[in-house]
């Protein structure tokens, strides 16, 4: 089981870590695009959902406090889609099913976000194996000694 969940939070998590440095590296086209949806601050938007989503991504493949991960990812998600994606007022048919297609895949990744954060932790073959304090990583003597 530990290989398939390796994989598919690679996956996972790696989409949204690649999307997040799109965001950073396509800042201007993404906060002209938000604009255009009347997205409040849009510069400071698209920068701060970067962050989250690298971060969010980042956090998903490596395990290091992955419900944290998860929480980014489904914040920028539920937030995002209905202002981004809102092909329930979009007149033109073929602008209405791409934005409808990109909701319901958002949707859909919302959910593997969620299922992800409801995994006990440590995650295997995770970066954040619980660490030993410096008293357990001393060899016996210098422990008898401190």
């Amino acid at each position: 089981m530990k290989v398939p969940f390796l994989i598919g939070r690679t996956l996972l998590g790696g989409f949204f870590l690649y999307s997040g440095i799109q965001h950073l590296t396509e800042h201007d086209k993404m906060a002209q695009y938000a604009s255009s949806k009347n997205v409040p601050a849009p510069n400071a938007g698209v920068i701060a959902t970067g962050v989250a989503l690298a971060a969010g991504g980042a956090s998903i493949i490596l395990g290091v406090k992955p419900k944290l991960g998860a929480a980014a990812i489904i914040g920028f998600l539920a937030g995002v889609s209905p202002i981004m994606h809102d092909f329930w007022n979009m007149e033109d048919p073929a602008q209405r099913q791409n934005d409808m297609i990109n909701f319901t895949k958002n949707i859909a990744l919302m959910g593997g976000a969620l299922a992800l954060a409801a995994v006990e932790e440590p995650w295997p073959a995770s970066v954040s194996r619980k660490r030993k304090g410096i008293r357990n990583i001393l060899p016996f003597r210098a422990r008898m000694v401190a």
